[in-house]
């Protein structure tokens, strides 16, 4: 009986401590930071498929959005499940302003699947493509050459995208190539954005960002479904503040195989890579 009594504590306590320790878990991501896997491409160069990060939560403070989403299989709970009465004020507790520029994760303001993009319009602003440039308040940004971007012609990440190449159709293993260019925004942020051809979002109307709301776009151009899209055909559309995540500074590693547990496809070159 003893041994039974002492069998059954020690599950209770194996039950406790796994508890505590999703208790903790979930906090530390809530409030401080999040784990981030690239599964696309709309950001490079900047950001690779299979870049793995963490987002700084504490950098724009707290919103409905920071509540974790698990998606785990048949486990399906969404931020807005666990946090939706905090929302639709498009306030934030302790909340900061983000800087044009910033690297930013986001909730989709329909379906609320996580984005990472650049910020390029603040409140205000009018945001305009012109024949593949980028113009904010009827100036275009300052773009300087900077040679070429250039990767294998294969599948990348779980999902197995094949890249779009600048320099028309290669063949398997071949190099995929693409225009690079340095982008500098009004406030002197500078980074790096790839060109594929032209194609309808390199014109576009003009874009008025309304009050409280952001406007993003991939650094990886003509290949980024962003705010120059609508809502209402898969697009981001403008993203209100609320549902700002947190703020990219640094990949800790970079896998480029199919899973990032697959150690000996990590990219030596990218451990705690600094983000432009």
């Amino acid at each position: 009986m003893a041994s039974d009594a002492k069998k059954g504590n020690s599950i209770v306590e194996t039950i406790k401590t796994v508890f505590w320790a999703l208790v903790i878990a979930g906090l530390f991501r809530t409030l401080f930071f999040q784990p981030f896997w690239i599964p696309s491409g709309s950001m490079k160069d900047t950001l690779l498929i299979g870049d793995f990060l963490f987002v700084n939560k504490m950098a724009y403070g707290y919103s409905y959005a920071s509540c974790p989403s698990v998606r785990l299989g048949f486990i399906n709970v969404d931020a807005e499940d666990i946090c939706g009465i905090l929302g639709g004020d498009n306030t934030r507790i302790l909340g900061g302003e983000p800087e044009r520029g910033d690297i930013i994760v986001f909730r989709h303001p329909v379906d609320g699947t996580d984005f990472i993009k650049r910020l390029i319009g603040l409140p205000g602003d009018r945001i305009q493509m012109r024949d593949g440039v980028l113009h904010i308040n009827g100036e275009p940004v300052e773009l300087e050459p900077a040679g070429e971007f250039t990767e294998e012609f294969a599948r990348q990440g779980p999902m197995g995208i094949r890249p779009r190449c600048e320099n028309g159709a290669v063949g398997a293993g071949a190099d995929c190539t693409k225009s690079r260019q340095i982008e500098t925004l009004p406030n002197g942020h500078s980074h790096a954005i790839l060109n594929i051809g032209d194609q309808r979002s390199d014109n576009t109307g003009v874009f008025t960002v309304p009050e409280g709301h952001y406007f993003f776009m991939g650094d990886n151009r003509d290949n980024s479904t962003d705010s120059r899209f609508p809502q209402a055909v898969g697009g981001v559309g403008f993203v209100p503040y609320e549902n700002l995540i947190g703020r990219a500074n640094r990949v800790i590693f970079s896998s480029a195989g199919s899973s990032m547990l697959a150690f000996w496809t990590w990219r030596g070159d990218r451990f705690f890579e600094r983000l432009e």
